[in-house]
């Protein structure tokens, strides 16, 4: 087995080798002094089985180009099995037209992997479960609930604790957490009433005096979080905390989570964090490099992956 890390997240690569007790394979991945990207395998990977380690997270259409040249690398050099890791899968939210003349980018993104020469797809809480289907190869798709339960277990041990869904799409997910908890689950209800009044949101369950956990696949600008942690704190919640699995965080996100009325925003490392995610007060990061190289290594024995959710 062989592992080529690009440069997305380097840190998480790193983890995951050393999870797995085998070094990162030696490989140049660089710019040409035009920025274009060149990838140079400097070991022999002739009839081995190995996995790319790159989310396509900011700059996203960088490191998408880096995991397509390394993956074309691997290809030329007589890969048995080529594995594109990819944590964070960009473009995912692109998953249908939004209107006329407008592309479904996340399907673009499937069908280059897999032109490029990928065997496989190893990923982690998809935007929409669908874009499984726009691969022609197999995609395992990881979940981050069991990480994300053991650090609310630790963090709210024997509290009076309630999942919130931010909206009515993330139902399922959150519903998934609150059945691992054994405890309750509300939703927020967004709605305008008409073009230019600001949204009201409705909070169907029960909130009060109670630690509220908000639960979603990906924070960006953070608004939709901030919003209903203002929300809930006014239906009398003891306490506003954010779990989610990919932490985009772009713009003024980081400072508008400080400012916000919520304890901790929880989020895992399948993106690198930047300086003001570290620097944040109330912003955690999570390892999922554990969960992310016992999956590595079951694809490689060929064992069973859905297993691990058992």
């Amino acid at each position: 087995m062989k592992i080529v890390a690009c440069n997305s997240n380097r840190p998480l690569a790193e983890a995951i080798s050393a999870s797995l007790n085998l070094p990162l394979t030696k490989a140049s991945v660089r710019r040409f002094s035009d920025m274009e990207v060149f990838v140079e395998i400097q070991e022999n990977v002739r009839g081995e089985d190995t996995f790319v380690i790159q989310s396509t997270s900011y700059p996203a259409n960088d490191n998408l180009m880096e995991l397509l040249v390394a993956i074309d690398a691997l290809r030329r050099g007589s890969a048995r099995r080529i594995t594109a890791v990819i944590p964070y899968f960009g473009y995912a939210r692109q998953d249908r037209k939004s209107g006329p003349r407008t592309p479904i980018s996340a399907k673009l993104v499937a069908n280059m992997i897999t032109t490029a020469g990928a065997d496989r797809v190893l990923t982690m809480d998809l935007h929409a479960g669908q874009i499984q289907g726009f691969f022609d190869i197999p995609v395992d798709n990881l979940y981050a609930a069991p990480v994300l339960t053991k650090d609310m277990d630790k963090a709210f041990d024997g509290a009076d604790t309630v999942v919130i869904s931010p909206d009515v799409g993330g139902v399922i997910r959150a519903r998934s957490i609150a059945k691992r908890l054994n405890t309750d689950l509300a939703i927020i209800d967004k709605r305008r009433e008409r073009a230019g009044v600001s949204e009201v949101m409705n909070i169907i369950g029960d909130v009060d005096g109670r630690k509220c956990i908000l639960v979603d696949d990906i924070v960006d600008s953070a608004g939709t979080l901030c919003n209903a942690a203002v929300a809930l704190k006014e239906k009398g919640a003891a306490s506003v905390s954010a779990y989610v699995t990919h932490g985009v965080l772009s713009g003024g996100a980081v400072g508008r989570v400080s400012a916000s009325p919520m304890t901790e925003l929880v989020i895992t490392d399948s993106i690198q964090a930047t300086e003001a995610v570290r620097l944040a007060d109330n912003v955690r990061q999570i390892s999922i490099a554990p969960l992310m190289a016992e999956a590595v290594k079951r694809i490689s024995s060929e064992s069973s992956v859905s297993s691990l959710f058992d």
